[in-house]
């Protein structure tokens, strides 16, 4: 198990103005922010990020979604981080995530689910150096 994972804060939390309570309840739970920025991803790197998703139908939607405003990107550091953060933030479908989740709380659809979590230790460590330089991390 690895102690980092990734996460960002969606376009659509960020124009709500949950950035602070979602910063919040992932310190309160017992991680820390080993690195964090706040951009605007542009067609390109948003294509680069989700290039696992090419073929998918849904690929050029969430292109396009993510380059709609903001996001606040972090690492975060925690014993068994990706499992843990994975909990926090909850189901993918808000209506299916448990109470107490950042999903459940702040996300507006499955489309808009508020955050992105890395779902394994190897895409957390490769989301991670897409975002961010060794000298970023702190």
């Amino acid at each position: 198990m690895g102690n980092i994972t990734f996460t960002m804060i969606k376009p659509e939390a960020v124009e709500a103005g949950n950035s602070g309570a979602i910063l919040n309840k992932i310190e309160a739970a017992g991680f820390r922010i080993v690195a964090m920025k706040k951009v605007h991803l542009s067609e390109e790197r948003a294509g680069s990020f989700y290039e696992v998703h090419k073929e998918r139908p849904f690929y050029g939607e969430l292109v396009e979604y993510m380059c709609g405003g903001p996001i606040i990107a972090a690492i975060l550091e925690k014993e068994n981080a990706v499992l843990d953060f994975r909990t926090l933030i909850g189901a993918t479908n808000p209506s299916e995530a448990a109470e107490g989740t950042i999903r459940a709380e702040f996300a507006e659809s499955l489309a808009k689910n508020a955050v992105h979590g890395s779902d394994s230790d190897e895409n957390a460590s490769i989301e991670a150096d897409f975002h961010f330089s060794t000298s970023e991390r702190f």
